[in-house]
């Protein structure tokens, strides 16, 4: 395989930038940039850069070499940390684009070989991905324990389980004349059952993990001049939308995006909810409604003198604005003043509960991704089948399409690994 580099570190004028070079020529090319024999694995030291062509000086700075198989990709790794100029840094990698055998990396090349390699699964790849991204402590949270093989591990023990099931299905239909327990069949039924509602009660998450990962929707509604604008400006700390005391200012969705209590929120101010003057303000409220409908969360705001309680529902926070007026707040609802700042911290405290609470960080894994909701469902279908009994081929046959979906999910599909099984648990052929 090609020993491939590339700037790991993002390219500008920086203080260090840190550039990988992975494969089997990786120690020979960092002993054409020293001039030096190779350092000791996994010990920082500092070299002197030169280009291997002119002999003439790059930079100076730390090399690592970490020797295969103990790499991040599973390969020779060598890292250097360099000055972050624009030049050092397009000096060094014009040095090695001119050594034999080497080439520049394909975006993600570094970790496919992690995972080619058995240093990751997919799930601890999307995990990492999942970390570079972040932008909430939650977050940060859920991609490091997913990229630490919180979740690979779950769906890997399950993944296992299926197999012995598989192989004793197997055993029954492959290898009849030899010293297998009869029935095995019907015996396999409370295993299935048993991993069948594990799966049912992962998928039955409220797609917690999906909403931490891509963010929470809260909507803003409520009717003309009740201070929706005015609110989210509050929530955003600054002049995210137009004020205005003419009705129908907001004309389409505007979206602010916040960190509140770790998670990720899109906040959404919408058009004022009544009957429409025009065209414009006709499409500005349907898309408001349209808004509010798919909202995780919805703030309905009313005023003193414009009414809106009337759009609420179950699970919606109701805010009742303009208080520096002098109303009357009721029991139930939050009394806020986006003129003044009052009620604000009331506001965002319950605000960072209900998000907090629905869609937090969990010590458990959870599902973080599409793919998976998706093989999951394949897999607890296909369980739910075979848990019907019947024939042994469609039995054997929903096991191992279980078993292929879960397999997807970490990039593990091993048919070699029933065979160990049946051998293992039967003795087959002693």
């Amino acid at each position: 395989m090609e020993t491939i580099y590339a700037l790991s570190t993002a390219p500008g004028r920086a203080g260090v930038a840190v550039l990988r070079i992975s494969g089997a020529g990786a120690g020979a090319a960092l002993e054409a940039l020293t001039g030096a024999r190779l350092p000791p694995p996994r010990m920082a030291v500092l070299r002197r850069f030169i280009d291997p062509e002119t002999q003439g000086p790059l930079d100076r700075g730390l090399a690592l070499f970490f020797p295969a198989p103990a790499s991040f990709t599973g390969e020779n790794v060598v890292e250097l940390h360099l000055h972050g100029g624009r030049a050092v840094v397009a000096g060094v990698l014009g040095a090695l684009a001119r050594l034999p055998d080497l080439r520049a990396a394909a975006p993600g090349e570094f970790t496919r070989r992690a995972f080619e390699n058995g240093k990751l699964d997919l799930t601890e790849v999307e995990g990492l991905a999942d970390l570079i991204d972040a932008e909430t402590e939650a977050q940060r949270a859920q991609a490091l324990r997913q990229m630490e093989g919180a979740l690979g591990k779950l769906y890997e023990g399950w993944r296992a389980r299926l197999v012995r099931l598989l192989a004793h299905a197997e055993a029954e239909i492959d290898f009849p004349d030899e010293e297998v327990p009869g029935d095995l069949i019907a015996k396999l039924g409370p295993g299935i059952a048993a991993l069948g509602d594990e799966i049912a009660a992962h998928l039955d998450d409220g797609r917690r993990g999906e909403r931490l990962r891509d963010g929470v929707e809260v909507a803003i509604i409520g009717p003309p001049n009740v201070g929706k604008s005015s609110l989210l400006n509050r929530l955003a700390r600054r002049e995210a939308a137009i004020v205005s005391e003419e009705a129908g200012t907001t004309r389409d969705v505007l979206e602010v995006r916040l960190d509140i209590g770790g998670v990720p929120v899109t906040l959404a101010d919408t058009a004022g909810l009544r009957e429409a003057a025009g065209a414009i303000e006709r499409e500005g409220v349907r898309r408001a409604l349209e808004r509010a409908e798919r909202a995780d969360l919805r703030l309905v705001v009313a005023a003193p003198d414009a009414g809106g309680f009337d759009l609420a529902r179950e699970g919606d926070i109701r805010l009742l604005n303009k208080i520096d007026l002098g109303a009357e707040v009721p029991a139930g609802i939050i009394g806020v003043s986006a003129m003044t700042g009052a009620g604000l911290d009331a506001l965002e405290a319950a605000l960072s509960e209900r998000v907090g609470l629905a869609y937090g960080a969990s010590e458990h894994p959870l599902i973080t991704r599409a793919r998976h909701r998706e093989g999951l469902t394949e897999c607890a279908s296909a369980l739910a089948r075979a848990g019907e009994g019947g024939d042994a081929d469609l039995v054997a046959e929903d096991l191992r399409l279980a078993a292929r979906a879960l397999g997807r999910l970490t990039g593990r599909v091993d048919v070699e690994e029933l065979l160990d099984v049946i051998f293992r648990d039967f003795c087959i052929g002693k």
